[in-house]
């Protein structure tokens, strides 16, 4: 893959887009990882206006890979301003309401702590007439549906959704992006244990990008037991998530019945 060509690629589409839109800028949720830290280079390259918002919940420590980032890309372009909102209380108010005790174990309530955080991102993104940018890649947004429905699924454009996780990885290599976040084990920091997104999910990327391209071949000789599992693994999720794949349902109605309201 010719990196270079692809980053270009990316950031004349930004611009264009921005261009189009009549936006001021962009606003991104940053969490440390290489998919948020990608793309968020990337934005910042437009040379437009762009918010990096870092939004803790209940963390026991700081997350250093993030405030790198920052450093990193506050250092290098003049064009990037920092916010940090922790929105700690936001979410233990919330439990309290619903007699939560037990925060973080669950997932509904890890989904309701992606949904304040877009919440956030898009009161600053209408203050500002700002475009809130998504930062999933395409095994997380069309192959397994790894992300919360109007979560951090609810974004206005996906500069890096057509990449898999091996190309982000060539391409923060490009970037120079911090070793450290380039090895980091993908964690979406929404459980108390901190477990990874290959925890959540059950394989790792790699694995699942495989099984993403293979969906594509009419017939595959599978060579062990293990490509069966992980192929299996990735049908059940993109089936299971199907619905956050497709845009919402319309309940056409006949014209004939129309025309009967009209009476």
């Amino acid at each position: 893959m010719k990196t270079k060509k692809i980053i270009k690629y990316i950031v004349s589409w930004l611009k264009k887009y921005i261009y189009k839109s009549k936006s001021n800028g962009f606003i991104i949720g940053i969490s440390g990882g290489i998919d948020s830290s990608v793309t968020s280079f990337l934005v910042s390259m437009t040379k437009f206006p762009t918010l990096i918002l870092e939004m803790p919940i209940l963390e026991k420590k700081i997350n250093f890979l993030s405030r790198k980032h920052v450093q990193f890309l506050t250092k290098k372009f003049s064009n990037v301003f920092y916010l940090k909102k922790d929105l700690s209380i936001l979410f233990t108010s919330f439990c309290k309401v619903i007699n939560k005790k037990n925060k973080r174990y669950s997932l509904e309530l890890a989904n309701v702590q992606s949904r304040f955080r877009m919440l956030t991102l898009y009161y600053y993104a209408n203050i500002k007439n700002y475009l809130v940018v998504g930062t999933g890649n395409k095994v997380e947004d069309f192959g397994v549906g790894f992300f919360t429905k109007y979560g951090d699924g609810g974004v206005d454009l996906h500069p890096i959704a057509d990449l898999m996780k091996s190309e982000i990885r060539l391409i923060a290599k490009e970037l120079n992006i911090a070793y450290e976040i380039q090895k980091a084990k993908p964690t979406d920091g929404l459980w108390e244990d901190e477990r990874s997104d290959e925890d959540q999910l059950g394989a790792t990327y790699e694995e699942l990008e495989w099984a993403m391209k293979i969906t594509k071949k009419k017939y595959y000789n599978f060579s062990n037991k293990k490509e069966q599992e992980i192929f299996k693994k990735f049908q059940i999720l993109n089936q299971k998530n199907k619905h956050k794949m497709k845009l919402i349902p319309v309940c056409r109605i006949p014209s004939f019945l129309k025309k009967e309201i009209s009476k």
